[in-house]
């Protein structure tokens, strides 16, 4: 069922991808944006492409962070930011969860956005062994602020503490219940579907679905320590999908809907072992793996906070007491 309905958002997607710049613009009405000038119009909204060379970060290695032009999300750290020689300045990686990737257009190449508004900022290439990354963002100067390092360390300074957070990884069939349960935890401050635990890099849901690539659909659930706690919230993940069902979740069956908990430290690990052992002490038979965290890939645009753009709840996600 969860595959028939991708498939569909995504035939719905290609219908309407020439008008996607044009609903793009109509969206951004409710949100207040930098106010841009004719020619930062040009590129960030109608995705044009500022002459080579003349860009005013093309040769700028000052330390600090590039941000949004229009919406001032941060998106790359100076870090990143190294000479390529192909006129546009060069990212071999961008800050998490800051940049969007969609097919272009042309249907060739892959163009690169703000994701938090939507604006163009270039494309990316890969496979050009420029760095050990093996990627450059090419990115429009025009669609970008610096903000130097000590500027934005004294925002910070005069902002005042900013809260710590923590990252925890689950997988329990659909990623689409398991995000929507979680998203509603007080404590958590964003929950993102995705992928963990096989080996394929940027693996798409297609090549998931596939088997091929070993991953399992995970959500990867971000949380304020001092609100929520990493046992309180595997708790709830105990509560919200059936940790006995070996072979998928539901009606999702197949090895990327396999019941796991990825964990990044011993203490979180020994959590979801006692957990378990409660469990097992109640009658049940847990089939939920305990795994190693590995690189978690965010998951296709369509497939983010799902249910509360649809309006719709879990189909196979409903809380169950078991503690």
């Amino acid at each position: 069922m969860k595959r028939l309905i991708a498939g569909l958002i995504l035939l719905a997607m290609a219908a309407f991808f020439v008008a996607a710049s044009g609903e793009q613009e109509k969206d951004m009405g409710d949100t207040e944006y930098r106010e841009l000038t004719p020619e930062e119009e040009a590129v960030i909204v109608h995705k044009g492409t500022e002459r080579p060379f003349t860009g005013e970060y093309y040769q700028h290695f000052e330390e600090g962070t590039y941000h949004c032009k229009r919406c001032d999300a941060p998106l790359y750290r100076s870090t990143d930011k190294f000479s390529s020689g192909c006129g546009w300045p060069s990212f071999d990686d961008e800050i998490e969860g800051a940049v969007r990737r969609q097919t272009d257009a042309d249907g060739v190449r892959t163009e690169i956005l703000c994701a938090n508004c939507g604006a163009h900022l270039g494309h990316v290439f890969e496979g050009e062994n420029l760095t050990d990354k093996n990627t450059r963002h090419c990115v429009n100067s025009v669609s970008m602020v610096f903000v130097p390092e000590e500027e934005a360390a004294a925002a910070t300074a005069q902002e005042g503490a900013t809260v710590d957070t923590a990252r925890a990884y689950f997988a329990g069939g659909c990623f689409w219940g398991v995000e929507y349960h979680f998203e509603k935890e007080e404590g958590v401050v964003s929950a993102v579907s995705g992928y963990m635990g096989g080996s394929a890099e940027r693996p798409s849901y297609e090549e998931v679905c596939s088997g091929r690539t070993g991953h399992l659909e995970t959500v990867r659930v971000e949380y304020d320590p001092s609100k929520v706690t990493y046992e309180e919230l595997a708790r709830l993940f105990f509560e919200i999908h059936d940790p006995t069902q070996a072979s998928g979740q539901g009606p999702d069956i197949g090895s990327q809907y396999l019941s796991a908990v990825f964990y990044e430290t011993e203490e979180e690990k020994e959590t979801i072992e006692k957990l378990i052992g409660i469990l097992e002490d109640k009658g049940y038979d847990v089939a939920t793996k305990v795994l190693p965290a590995d690189e978690f890939w965010p998951a296709e645009d369509y497939h983010q906070d799902y249910y509360e753009r649809k309006g719709h709840k879990p189909y196979c996600h409903a809380y169950e007491k078991r503690f």
